[in-house]
């Protein structure tokens, strides 16, 4: 039998871990939650923008603040504030007392889907470019800066959102008090050459519920695959996300509509071994996640990313174990949801406050 020392070491343990798995949802201040459509500045074009935060409380310190913006094909929404065992990643934050804003660019969620959008895809070249989404985050982060009457907030990208607010900081420094970039899209090696045979991308691709299962789990070890995604949690975001596309039910199977920007973008840079900005010419603070199971932008691009960060105060790079692309609504998502809470709770270095 264990030493009575030993044996109360190992029951904190286990009493730690019981309540770190715990889903937090009976915690915490009550949340008030807003949502709002807001003009991008581009004629017929307006942004879905979600705010949560404590009930009561309308003032916050820069870096209170938190702005997420989604990747290549689903929306922010019911990516981020998608409840998991009662509670989604937002509230989590919020509970914490972060004011917690997700913003939807122009052709996902409820942002307006450009006209092209509504015309068969091969009619029209590809839609919502990286550039255009640094547009699009841009004007979220504008409307959020007048609303709380702040200089700078903190910003948070995922996979091809990391792009977007990669490219956003890199020239507004000044507006961004710290980056997080969960999965950060970067060059690939070898560069991927273009298939001359290829059709010419479209304005838009459609999305199966089936197609986006087997993206989920690829890369994740066949023994692993039934327990990594929580019970009904992949049914309940896929039904959300395609509700999000007024279009997705006209099809059978339902489909989702997705900007091709983003592959035109792929062509052009990061698969031909070319970077759409420089990371050198980011300034602040950045936090960098992934998962080891990450099939869609592996491990080496965030190191490789991670080694272009030279001009940041102080920067940081983590790789969570037994994940996925979509980590934050796996079982793991605690793992996720403490590294990134540890980098926005933690105190700044004086020379930078």
């Amino acid at each position: 039998m264990p030493a009575p020392s030993l044996r109360l070491t190992l029951a904190c343990l286990a009493i730690s871990a019981f309540l770190m798995s715990l889903p937090a949802q009976a915690a915490g201040p009550k949340l008030e939650s807003s949502d709002a459509m807001i003009p991008s500045g581009d004629p017929g074009i307006e942004l879905f923008v979600r705010n949560k935060h404590p009930a009561g409380t309308q003032k916050f310190p820069s870096d209170r603040i938190l702005l997420f913006v989604h990747g290549a094909t689903y929306p922010a929404e019911t990516s981020f504030d998608l409840p998991i065992e009662g509670v989604s990643m937002m509230d989590l934050l919020a509970r914490r007392g972060f004011d917690v804003y997700l913003v939807d660019v122009r052709g996902y969620g409820r942002s307006t889907r450009p006209p092209e959008m509504n015309e068969p895809p091969e009619k029209n070249k590809p839609v919502t470019s990286t550039e255009t989404a640094a547009h699009d985050l841009g004007v979220a982060v504008d409307y959020i800066l007048k609303k709380r009457r702040v200089s700078k907030i903190d910003v948070m990208g995922w996979s091809w959102g990391t792009s977007i607010a990669g490219l956003y900081t890199s020239e507004h420094n000044a507006k961004v008090d710290r980056l997080v970039l969960y999965a950060p899209q970067w060059i690939k090696q070898p560069a991927v050459p273009v298939d001359p045979g290829a059709p010419p991308l479209g304005a838009y691709r459609l999305v199966s519920k089936d197609s986006a299962k087997a993206r989920w789990l690829k890369g994740v070890p066949e023994d692993k695959q039934a327990t990594l995604i929580p019970p009904g949690v992949f049914e309940a975001w896929a039904d959300a996300t395609w509700a999000t596309d007024p279009e997705a039910a006209k099809h059978s199977p339902p489909m989702l509509r997705a900007p091709n920007g983003v592959f035109s973008d792929s062509v052009n840079y990061w698969n031909a071994g070319k970077a759409q900005y420089d990371p050198g010419k980011i300034t602040v603070p950045t936090l960098i996640l992934h998962a080891e199971w990450d099939a869609d932008l592996p491990s080496y691009l965030a190191q490789n990313y991670f080694k272009q960060l030279t001009n940041t105060p102080y920067k940081r790079l983590i790789e969570l174990s037994e994940g996925t692309h979509t980590v934050m609504m796996e079982k793991n998502r605690m793992q996720f949801f403490h590294e990134l809470i540890g980098f926005l709770d933690e105190e700044k270095p004086l020379a930078l406050k």
